[in-house]
């Protein structure tokens, strides 16, 4: 797919540069790609940059790529824009109408150069239907909407007979081709104010969002004026842009602080601003340098200490960042948030006492700090058995490296390692295995205790994700330094592990690059628990080592077979449970939230009618959705915490329900694994990867699709109205992974020297799907909805 990323230009710092290290999955989760554009001659330059600075300075948290249509300008005529903007992205076009042409982008809010922002374009980003226009009032009283105004373009809505209509000659073909289409949307007045002639003296109406200049006002004019306050230069906007009260777009204010004047003294708290979003980019390097030279001999200083700490932690260098983490503690306003990371570090490096006293020292500074909560209950000591049991020799156990979420942490991952444990035998306990955590340091004697071990394994779940738990040694979660890596002598195997990268996610991959070079080469077993992941992780391995990473399903999708239970028919529950998950939303939704939430509150009512629909937290965050369903829809569900469950019990629900649709990966494989038919809310790539691997893609809708109520409803009712063929579809898709999951552990059984737990069980063999590549048609046009 050529997506947008692929087409942008210009220098770094310009739009290539914004788009390198992001990943775009646009193909596989349907996110709509969205720009800015505006026509623009040699003459029109200086109003160009007129609005440009207005976007920026009066909507300073939106950053789209904006597109510049031009008539053949040289490329440098575009400089003093990309000053002002990062994602700038010239495109040479015959007029302004070929804003409706092919731009690679689904939707584009067509500005003029003669523009002026003045308020929030947000609700347009919002639009998903039509040809959104203002209808100005004619001479004959007639509201049409004028060629040169403001345009909300979808691309899915552009027909060939749209564009016919819009190449005949004369004034009034953009109405025209709108009114004759009926793809017209009208907009409110204040999104395109004339200005009036240029002597109009007429005052700007207060919400007013984009003020439409026309001919150049005259000096004195409330639009001369309006315009005016946006003719600064380069150094005053950016001064302008960077003491913005308020949220502004990473990008834009990297755009706009960097490089810091030398010479100058710049806030310390813009560097601290900076150096946030170089965090939350991932660029804890770049923060560390930012912010090491602006707190030293400054101890005054607890925010900044409290960033270059937990950045200076994400790069795994422990001592310095407790030493700034202390530093921070000194502010109450803080300081329980401080002690949480300096709790945190201290186990990280395997000190559990300081962990717990650093946890109860935040919870003496803000007794409610739910992070110290945690890391109290985490590292407090673990209760005396009453009975003694005899101890297990280390030769005899499996390491297991996992992430083992424990408390209200995701029911997920509490559910996801027993289940790997599962493949190699009844006992899970801690008899059969030696339990690490994949986030906790390995040194030297936690090397020693797993080369004690008679193997280990890796996984499963999204390990390679480079920010759940940053670390410098590995760039993935286990943190594992590649010297320590190599001196691993038992066998290792990585099994069921994904590449969990969110689309649009940016993340520095030559550390994880490296890591997982070394890993794979020292793996006797390298397995991923989806095609796509085994796809993307051999794009970062050099030709011989690619065919060395396999493909093992997730355990959990296979439960059935791991441990049976009841007849997958008897005593269900006439219920459907619905899921969501809202970490990282804005990589998950975009501009689409509010579509999504109307869109599945309708598919909630209509699903109803058929079948009670209850809520599946996996945890507390996940509730928001509950929430904003009941406020901005009127409709209310029941909550089944399954956070608070035992593996049995979360198991045992989705065992009985008719049907589960979920967002979370973990949302649909488990339910799938208990043999309950699902359906995918996809707003990560992992979740169409699932569904391709099983040859169901079908069984997913984007979080994005225009009909998403309508295909949801239509989906579940036909999986209610026939439940018998869907949870028999479950079973015949389910039979291919057993089979494979059975042919891998064949070899880890031989690697490990352990007997196979189930061969009273005749091993299946199954064909694979007939595709096992990422899903296609998540997104694709609904025709019957038109």
């Amino acid at each position: 797919m050529n997506t947008p990323a692929d087409r942008r230009t210009g220098p770094a710092g310009g739009g290539q540069g914004a788009a390198s290290g992001a990943d775009d999955r646009r193909a596989v989760t349907g996110k709509r790609s969205i720009a800015f554009a505006a026509w623009a001659d040699e003459d029109r330059m200086p109003g160009l940059l007129v609005l440009l600075r207005s976007l920026a300075l009066n909507d300073p948290a939106v950053c789209e790529d904006f597109l510049v249509l031009h008539p053949g300008l040289p490329d440098s005529t575009f400089d003093a824009a990309r000053r002002l903007h990062p994602r700038l992205v010239p495109r040479r076009a015959e007029s302004r109408l070929d804003v409706f042409r092919e731009t690679g982008y689904d939707t584009v809010v067509a500005l003029g150069a003669d523009m002026v922002v003045l308020g929030s374009l947000r609700p347009l980003l919002a639009l998903r239907t039509g040809v959104a226009a203002v209808p100005q009032p004619g001479p004959g009283g007639e509201r049409t909407v004028r060629d040169d105004g403001l345009l909300v373009i979808q691309r899915q809505d552009v027909t060939d007979a749209l564009l016919d209509a819009l190449a005949a000659d004369g004034e009034g073909a953009v109405d025209r081709a709108l009114t004759e289409a009926g793809v017209l949307e009208p907009l409110g007045s204040r999104y395109d104010v004339p200005a009036g002639g240029p002597g109009d003296d007429t005052p700007v109406p207060g919400s007013t969002v984009v003020l439409h200049l026309g001919e150049d006002p005259a000096p004195g004019t409330p639009a001369h004026e309006a315009r005016e306050r946006h003719e600064l230069d380069d150094e005053a906007f950016r001064a302008a842009y960077c003491a913005l009260p308020g949220p502004t777009h990473p990008e834009l204010l990297l755009h706009c602080a960097l490089p810091f004047p030398e010479g100058g003294r710049t806030p310390v708290d813009l560097v601290r601003r900076v150096a946030e979003v170089h965090r939350q980019q991932g660029r804890y390097d770049e923060a560390v340098a930012l912010l090491t030279p602006a707190v030293r001999d400054r101890p005054d200083l607890p925010r900044c200490h409290e960033t270059l700490g937990i950045c200076l932690m994400a790069l795994s260098r422990y001592e310095e960042a407790e030493a700034h983490l202390l530093l921070a503690t000194v502010s109450p306003d803080i300081a329980a948030r401080a002690y949480g990371q300096l709790a945190r570090l201290a186990w990280l490096t395997g000190r559990d006492e300081d962990a717990h006293t650093y946890a109860r020292e935040g919870l003496d500074a803000d007794p409610a700090d739910g992070n110290c909560h945690a890391w109290h209950v985490r590292t407090s000591p673990a209760p005396v058995p009453a009975t003694k049991t005899d101890p297990v020799a280390a030769h005899e156990q499996l390491a297991h490296v996992a992430l083992f979420a424990d408390g209200q942490e995701n029911a997920g991952d509490k559910v996801l390692p027993e289940a790997v444990r599962m493949c190699f035998g009844p006992d899970t306990g801690p008899a059969r295995w030696h339990e690490r955590s994949v986030h906790r340091l390995v040194d030297g004697p936690g090397l020693e205790e797993l080369n004690a071990r008679r193997g280990i394994v890796v996984g499963g779940g999204g390990l390679f994700l480079p920010d759940t738990a940053p670390n410098g040694n590995s760039g993935w979660q286990w943190n594992i330094p590649d010297g320590l890596l190599d001196r691993i002598t038992t066998p290792l195997a990585v099994f069921a592990v994904g590449y969990n990268v969110f689309d649009g996610q940016r993340y520095r991959r030559e550390r994880f690059a490296e890591s997982l070079r070394a890993l794979v080469a020292k793996s006797s077993f390298f397995g991923l628990r989806n095609h796509g992941s085994v796809e993307r992780v051999r794009e970062l391995l050099p030709e011989e080592l690619r065919e060395r990473v396999r493909y093992q399903p997730c355990p959990t999708t296979v439960a059935r077979h791991l441990d049976p239970g009841p007849d997958d028919g008897a005593g269900r529950d006439d219920t459907v449970l619905i899921n969501c998950a809202y970490d990282r939303a804005g990589l998950r939704f975009g501009h689409d939230y509010g579509h999504f939430l109307a869109e599945t509150a309708a598919a909630v009512r209509a699903i109803g009618e058929r079948a009670e629909v209850r809520y599946a937290a996996h945890m507390p965050a996940d509730e928001r959705f509950v929430h904003d369903l009941r406020r901005e829809h009127g409709t209310a569900l029941p909550v089944e915490p399954l956070y608070l469950f035992s593996n049995d019990r979360i198991r045992e629900l989705y065992r009985r329900t008719r049907l589960v649709i979920g967002a979370r990966g973990h949302a649909g494989m488990i339910p799938f694994g208990c043999g309950t038919p699902i359906i995918s809310l996809v707003s990560h790539p992992k979740l169409a990867y699932f569904l391709a691997d099983i040859d169901r893609p079908d069984w997913g809708v984007s979080v994005h699709e225009r009909s998403l109520g309508t295909r949801l409803a239509e989906r579940a009712a036909h999986v209610l109205d026939d439940h018998a063929a869907a949870v028999a579809d479950v079973h015949g898709r389910q039979e291919h992974l057993w089979s494979v999951t059975r042919d891998n552990l064949t070899a880890l059984q031989e690697l490990f020297g352990l007997p196979d737990p189930f061969a009273a069980r005749p091993a299946p063999q199954v064909p694979g799907p007939r595709a096992a590549e990422p899903a296609r048609g998540l997104h694709l046009p609904d025709t019957r909805t038109k």
